[in-house]
């Protein structure tokens, strides 16, 4: 599934899959003002994030306006194969959304 803000790739590390993913947001904490006219820009920001291995939740966060612009996420779990699919999706507080998913190579 092509994503135009996720970047994920999965690896096998001896027995554990390493993931990394970037994701591309804004991520406004709502507390920024507009330089031009002072006014506070919205809050915009991922709200949650779920990672998926064969369909199955491995791993959810419940994200807010602390975390940094263009997020870096690495975790690692056991019980992966070569081939096995890793997902990643996000919903922000707008309601947008979008997911990811690779092969662990």
């Amino acid at each position: 599934m092509a994503s135009s803000t996720i970047k994920i790739k999965a690896a096998l590390t001896g027995d554990m899959t390493e993931v990394k993913a970037l994701f591309q947001h804004v991520m406004e904490t709502g507390q920024r003002k507009d330089p031009k006219t002072g006014e506070k820009i919205p809050a915009h920001h991922i709200k949650e994030v779920i990672c998926q291995h064969n369909g199955k939740t491995i791993l959810s966060c419940d994200w807010g306006v602390a975390v940094a612009k263009n997020p870096y996420l690495s975790f690692r779990f056991g019980g992966g194969k070569a081939g096995d699919t890793v997902k990643i999706s996000w919903t922000d507080n707008k309601g947008d959304s979008d997911s990811a998913e690779t092969k662990i190579g």
